[in-house]
């Protein structure tokens, strides 16, 4: 009896033994090995999501103002639907060139990895510099207060919203999305699912529509389509510019390339199938707005896409203010999920704050650069008048889409050990770079103003900061964000990532 009861003591320590094993193991499976950024790739249906992503950054509000723009350049229904036709192809040639480099060269932050590769850290800190400050905030800010201009429009008919009413209702939108995407990786991913397919109904109620008032015989506007036709250098370069604004986004999967899950696979699958996509959708929207506007009906409406709802979706025609509403807002949650990790990278570079290179220890995601960047987008939103500063500083965004192009057809020959993937024909990247220096002088030689210059200069004064800070290194900057940075990591929450060992 003593020998079992022994025996039976033994046991039961080592099934003790065991169950504490067990649960030192459950306790450490649940925390995260290292300290990096969450991986987009964790969700189940990944290719699904990076089409989604690049689909619903590129379809917001371009495509309901855009039309206007380009019309308005070329005058005449046969040479707008070519433009809008040629710049779903530039952007799809362009995005080939980055699913090169971005399986080449598999770091976060788009250009900035690129152009710190092939030209070293002078270009790509200018790029971030200017991304930073200017392109990215001013385009998120836009398209928020696109979005608070139809939110607000249903309950001031006949009347313009009040700019208090905007402004606020576009404060209110970069707040909610900052904090989506500073929260977690997978709501902002399962939130720009939704919208994606909120803003694809509208745009198939819209084709719809238009198809059957095809089949119905609307066709009077299509007749002579390329008659009285404005064509020029200068008006083909400036519908471009203003079509290009429409497609903006096609390379936004580049800059979260290391949350990729397989991007070998998926970066390409998801360029090839989304931007097409768009491109087929852009063209069809068109010929569905001139199924029942004219050329110069369009060009006198407010809007083109209530327009086109009055008169054929009436009395539902409150649908298509609603659902131009979540595509604004899908465009706006898919290029903030985005430019924070541009932020991001640059922070770790050095090129930004160090603290804009944490992460959150609860959430792994990049906060106080989704922060840095929604706050900056705040700050756009209260002058007057955006617009005419977007249109000054937008150009500036080719200049890099070309110096980053520009930057593939170098390192074939400079950095020939790298893994390529995805190797495109040559003849691809040399007809995207040639297309941007065209797209950049454009609005120069056309219309030549003392802004443009400004913004040139603006680029420029980077290359002081530059010196003063990132190359001489001056200690005080760092004294003064020492103090600060320890109260924003108690405060967020935050540490430095981890360094990955394999």
């Amino acid at each position: 009896m003593g020998e079992e009861s022994l025996k039976k003591r033994k046991g039961e320590d080592r099934g003790r033994e065991d169950r504490g094993r067990e649960d030192r193991q459950s306790i450490q499976s649940h925390e995260p090995k290292t300290m990096n950024l969450q991986k987009q790739a964790n969700l189940f249906l990944f290719p699904l999501c990076g089409i989604c992503m690049i689909v619903g950054t590129i379809i917001g509000s371009g495509i309901f103002v855009s039309p206007k723009s380009v019309l308005a350049n070329v005058e005449a229904v046969g040479p707008c639907l070519t433009i809008w036709a040629a710049c779903g192809v530039l952007a799809t040639l362009g995005a080939l060139c980055f699913a090169e480099l971005g399986t080449m060269i598999t770091k976060s932050g788009g250009e900035y990895p690129y152009l710190m590769e092939a030209f070293g850290p002078i270009p790509a800190f200018l790029f971030s510099w200017t991304s930073l400050l200017v392109t990215k905030p001013s385009s998120f800010a836009i398209i928020c207060l696109s979005f608070a201009e139809y939110a607000s429009a249903p309950f001031y008919p006949g009347c313009d919203p009040p700019q208090v009413v905007i402004k606020c209702l576009a404060a209110a939108a970069i707040v909610v999305i900052t904090i989506v995407n500073s929260l977690s990786v997978k709501l902002g991913s399962y939130l720009q699912n939704f919208l994606t397919a909120a803003k694809m109904i509208i745009v198939t109620i819209i084709i719809v529509s238009g198809v059957v008032l095809l089949a119905q015989g609307k066709t009077e506007n299509f007749k002579d389509s390329f008659k009285d036709s404005k064509i020029s250098v200068s008006s083909i370069s400036l519908a471009f510019y203003n079509g290009l604004w429409a497609y903006d986004g096609w390379n936004q999967l580049n800059y979260i390339t290391e949350e990729l899950k397989n991007p070998y696979r998926n970066l390409p699958l998801s360029i090839i199938i989304g931007i097409p996509l768009v491109t087929v959708c852009y063209i069809l929207i068109n010929i569905s707005y001139f199924t029942v506007m004219t050329s110069t009906e369009l060009l006198q409406s407010q809007a083109v896409a209530v327009t086109f709802g009055d008169r054929v979706l009436y009395p539902a025609s409150w649908i298509v203010p609603l659902f131009v509403v979540f595509s604004t807002l899908g465009s706006a949650n898919g290029t903030c999920f985005t430019a924070g990790r541009l932020v991001y990278v640059a922070g770790r570079e050095g090129h930004m704050l160090k603290v804009l290179s944490y992460i959150s220890v609860k959430h792994l995601t990049p906060a106080p650069a989704i922060i840095f960047y929604g706050a900056i987008a705040i700050i756009y939103i209260i002058p007057g008048d955006i617009d005419t500063l977007i249109n000054y500083f937008s150009f500036a965004v080719w200049i890099f889409y070309g110096l980053t192009v520009l930057a593939l057809i170098v390192m074939r020959f400079t950095r020939k050990e790298l893994r390529r993937p995805i190797r495109i024909p040559i003849i691809i990247p040399v007809i995207v770079t040639l297309v941007s220096i065209l797209l950049v002088l454009a609005p120069i030689i056309s219309a030549p103003e003392l802004a443009y210059l400004y913004c040139i200069l603006f680029i420029l004064s980077g290359l002081i900061v530059y010196v003063l800070f990132v190359h001489l290194k001056f200690n005080w900057p760092q004294k003064i964000s020492k103090p600060v940075t320890m109260h924003l990591q108690m405060l967020l929450e935050v540490v430095p990532e981890e360094e990955v060992t394999e």
